[in-house]
């Protein structure tokens, strides 16, 4: 079978399966996600299994510490992503809703009602907890999903898939409502990007490279984003000691996700008081730094190299344990700099000034601002949308962390009493 003809049978068999599951109640969509969590559940030593040969092959091919991290999906981690699914069974299903309705003049009574979107492609690299998290939030909101995961974790997908498919066949449900791309060749991606007479949307989690093949390739719209080059900027009226417990949470609570920290920007009148408690703090959890020269000055003193940031250094999403630092002399230079290097994921301010708080929140323009609090907070659970699909970078459509109501379109009802227009 060519790449063209297995692309067009994987497009078909979503169409048709996104029919039934536009078509199911609240309580068959509760019903499948409980069998899908038991069922994952009760399979849990065979998908960590899964993992760990993926893991062995990522260690043999030499993959960094960093990589290898995201593509661990361990029994704690797998029971925290089925737990998740409780989560969103919890969540109020958004599908039939209606929008708004108003009686026109014409006598047509008009309203906006929530619908599937059909068929959604996902591309998406390392993390296998993805699968399920798409998967979920897929079928809750009666979408069919193609899945086109990495290469490096194939055995952990085809692990989670499976699992997943036995659920909608045990709940009489066609089990290409999920399909996965089992092969990892890289043209069947450049094939999903154009299968626009099947699928309708295309969501790509990955790096700068993909986001761009997606965005120059796709007949399909796209929702851009899953990078993040975060900033935190710590104002004259900060707040030293609890700043510093924010930006060391913001860096390494979890450094391999697109909301880590990667850049803090420092107003120039606490970066003496500031910089030397950051330093030790993260110094001694194993962050090394890029920055700036008064940030280098600063780090002398205490016998700290740091290396010279520079544009290629800001414009970098570390997804590791490294930091970027650079002093700033006010808040229009922090911003200014958010709004040379920052990819539109989150930023944050740290200050007990409200006026240097509503002047940052209406200057930064990302799909996320914070004010007193990490960037680790830019996540559809942390957001109260259960899971997440992507945390979309772009404007159109959606913008940040994407729940199920990003994963719904409308159509517009008109209901008359046998009405012509005039």
């Amino acid at each position: 079978m060519t790449h063209s003809d297995y692309l067009n049978n994987l497009g078909q068999q979503a169409k048709t399966a996104s029919y039934t599951l536009a078509s199911l109640t609240g309580a068959q969509k509760t019903a499948l996600l409980q069998c899908v969590a038991s069922k994952l559940t009760l399979a849990k030593h065979d998908i960590v299994a899964a993992n760990q040969q993926d893991i062995a092959q990522a260690k043999a091919n030499g993959l960094s510490d960093a990589m290898i991290d995201r593509l661990l999906l361990d029994e704690p981690r797998l029971l925290s992503v089925i737990a998740d699914i409780s989560n969103v069974i919890g969540l109020t299903d958004p599908i039939g809703s209606e929008i708004d309705s108003r009686l026109l003049d014409n006598g047509l009574r008009l309203s906006r009602r929530r619908v599937p979107l059909g068929v959604i492609g996902v591309i998406y690299e390392a993390r296998p907890n993805v699968t399920v998290d798409i998967a979920v939030l897929a079928l809750k909101t009666g979408n069919a999903v193609i899945l086109r995961g990495g290469k490096e974790t194939l055995a952990s997908n085809k692990a989670l898939c499976k699992v997943i498919r036995s659920a909608l066949v045990e709940q009489g449900l066609p089990e290409n409502c999920v399909q996965l791309i089992d092969n990892s060749d890289r043209a069947l991606v450049s094939g999903l990007l154009k299968l626009d007479k099947y699928v309708d949307m295309i969501v790509p989690r990955g790096g700068q490279n993909l986001q761009r093949l997606c965005a120059e390739q796709a007949t399909i719209p796209v929702i851009l984003g899953g990078i993040g080059i975060c900033h935190l900027y710590a104002d004259k009226d900060a707040n030293i000691d609890k700043s510093v417990d924010v930006i060391v949470n913001a860096k390494v609570q979890r450094p391999t996700v697109c909301n880590a920290l990667d850049t803090a920007l420092i107003h120039r009148s606490i970066a003496t008081d500031i910089l030397p408690k950051l330093f030790d703090r993260l110094t001694a959890l194993g962050v090394s730094f890029y920055g700036c020269d008064k940030a280098k000055a600063i780090a002398a003193t205490q016998g700290l190299t740091v290396e010279t940031a520079t544009p290629d250094s800001f414009s970098q999403e570390w997804l590791s344990l490294t930091l970027g630092i650079q002093v700033v002399d006010d808040i229009d230079a922090a911003v200014d700099h958010i709004r040379r290097y920052s990819s539109g994921h989150s930023e944050g301010i740290l200050t007990d000034n409200i006026h240097a708080t509503a002047y940052f929140i209406n200057e930064v323009d990302s799909a996320a601002v914070y004010v007193n609090a990490s960037t680790r907070f830019t996540d559809g659970g942390e957001f109260g949308l259960g899971a997440e699909v992507a945390v979309s970078t772009q404007k159109l459509h959606a913008r940040g962390p994407m729940g199920l109501e990003a994963l719904t379109t409308y159509k517009w009802i008109a209901v008359g009493d046998y009405t012509a227009r005039d």
